[in-house]
């Protein structure tokens, strides 16, 4: 089941034995990945009720730990959250697989009903970055402490600054000649 792997995935990042007794934001993780597991269910009273139950877990992880993971937002395997506290994503957000994301960060729209951002694969969030509007942050890319970012990110990028730019963009190979 991939939702099983996915979860091995976010388990592996962590690299603990008991991340449950050490890291509170695995708690938001496990939530998320239990609530995309939920919606899977058959309609009816079983999944009204555990439905009841995972909004009130949701609330209750949100407020202890700070960190706003939604349920309807698309994230791929192997998530990792350092130092939680203050992160909040749109549940319209997609994430790639085995990204990073630090305390503070922001991922969302710009003005209300506007389109979100989507993050590729290996994203690392530095804390306090904010990454808002319909932009697309390609793989393999950092975005620094306290960035802004509000463009298009290429693949294997540095992002720095408010608003961000980009430090670092990867040069291509050259083709060989034949």
């Amino acid at each position: 089941m991939q939702d099983r792997h996915d979860w091995d995935c976010d388990l592996a990042r962590y690299g603990l034995r008991r991340p449950f007794l050490s890291e509170q934001s695995i708690w938001a993780v496990w939530l998320y990945r239990r609530g995309r597991r939920l919606d899977l269910r058959p309609d009816g009273l079983g999944k009204k009720c555990l439905m009841k139950l995972y909004w009130l877990a949701f609330r209750l992880i949100e407020t202890f730990t700070g960190v706003s993971l939604p349920k309807a937002a698309t994230i791929g395997p192997g998530l990792r959250i350092w130092h939680f506290g203050n992160i909040f994503i749109h549940p319209d957000t997609i994430i790639g697989a085995n990204c990073t994301v630090r305390q503070g960060v922001t991922i969302g729209n710009r003005y209300v009903d506007g389109p979100v951002p989507v993050l590729g694969d290996n994203v690392e969030l530095g804390a306090y970055a904010q990454i808002l509007g319909g932009i697309k942050i390609g793989n393999n890319c950092r975005i620094g402490a306290m960035s802004v970012v509000l463009h298009d990110m290429p693949d294997g990028s540095t992002a720095v600054g408010s608003p961000a730019r980009v430090i670092n963009i990867p040069k291509a190979q050259p083709k060989p000649v034949d």
